[in-house]
């Protein structure tokens, strides 16, 4: 053969793959599980402040889940910064427990049958008996994972790759909690980081398997959406601006159940390029997290009762001005009681929990 005939061959080769592997049957039109009914919430104000973990080495990344008994999960990345591991505890009335690991470049590998380079954000979500994770990996490009648990995170299943795209499957990274869809399954939120950074949405069948994708239009260079749902149809996604110049954080939003995704104008919340939470309240209201323009020394909260068309500052969680404050990567969960926890890396040293009330949100005093 040629040798000038090899690489066109190849390209054909590689168009034929991404052609049948996208050719798949058209599921049934999706939708969201509806949120519960806005009311008025009755907890009064209330702030707890507390290290979910800290140690030497590096922390960051911590992702937060509700078992069905009511226990809070959480899973983040620690250990030295070109080796981090994923690190799973779980909290209970005597605090939290000590941390098991959960995932390795070792155990990827032998999961999956690939050369493993370095781990990054896991990400959490408790479905009835099932505790999924996914968790990213890196050689040549970032690739996720996912894992399964029965009982309670004391043991998992061989990581699987997601197959999120047909070129050597590189380019997905997850970083927010899915959203659970009608019909059992799940909407996933996810990055595309090879060639170009955009967001994708992943839908999700109830065993974890890809049935639909699509992307969430922007201007290039966005990534890390967070998903919030507003009725059976709607919903939002937030991403940040990791364009040469970040601006303000980016909004898109769907109309028929994550079928198509329609950009919409720029928030007015300033951010650093660093990724943001987002969460609906008891109430209906949206709940966001994330760092100033100014950076990642402060940690701020922000709130819209107008499903995410405005938004209005109303609380500081931490903040200081010494070259070592970094409060990134923040994680919301709405426990079942009411209350609100947020995780977050704490100067990459550790990983902060604070629980707190939509009552100290709207300026009480605990």
């Amino acid at each position: 053969m040629p040798a000038f005939t090899r690489p066109l061959l190849l390209l054909l080769f590689i168009g034929a793959l991404a052609g049948a592997f996208w050719r798949a049957p058209s599921p049934d039109a999706p939708a969201f599980v509806p949120p519960p009914a806005a009311m008025a919430s009755t907890l009064p104000a209330l702030f707890v402040s507390e290290m979910l973990w800290r140690e030497t080495g590096a922390a960051a990344a911590p992702n937060l889940t509700e078992l069905p008994d009511g226990r809070i999960a959480a899973a983040w990345l620690a250990g030295p910064e070109d080796a981090m591991t994923v690190h799973f505890s779980v909290r209970d009335r005597g605090g939290w427990r000590e941390p098991v690991r959960i995932a390795t470049p070792e155990s990827t590998a032998g999961g999956t049958f690939a050369q493993i380079g370095q781990l990054g954000h896991p990400v959490l979500h408790a479905e009835g008996s099932w505790l999924h994770l996914w968790y990213v990996s890196r050689t040549l490009g970032s690739s996720i994972n996912h894992s399964v648990s029965t009982d309670g995170g004391k043991s998992w299943t061989k990581p699987a790759r997601l197959q999120t795209s047909p070129f050597a499957n590189f380019g997905g990274a997850v970083r927010a909690a899915p959203v659970p869809l009608a019909d059992g399954g799940l909407g996933l939120a996810i990055s595309h980081d090879f060639i170009g950074q955009h967001g994708e949405w992943l839908r999700l069948s109830p065993t974890g398997q890809i049935l639909d994708k699509a992307r969430l239009p922007g201007t290039s260079g966005t990534l890390q959406p967070a998903v919030a749902t507003l009725d059976e149809q709607r919903a939002i996604a937030i991403l940040r601006d990791a364009s040469a110049t970040p601006g303000p954080l980016r909004v898109t939003a769907t109309n028929n159940g994550g079928q198509n995704w329609l950009a919409g104008e720029a928030l007015s919340v300033a951010n650093p390029n660093a990724a943001v939470a987002l969460l609906r309240l008891k109430s209906g209201r949206l709940l966001l997290a994330g760092n100033p323009a100014s950076g990642r020394q402060s940690l701020l909260l922000w709130l819209s009762a107008d499903q995410g068309k405005t938004w209005q500052e109303v609380r500081t969680v931490e903040t200081a001005p010494d070259g070592g404050a970094d409060y990134a990567n923040p994680s919301l969960l709405l426990g079942r009681d009411g209350r609100i926890h947020l995780a977050y890396d704490w100067r990459r040293q550790g990983i902060k929990h604070v629980v707190f009330s939509e009552a100290w949100l709207d300026g009480g005093q605990p």
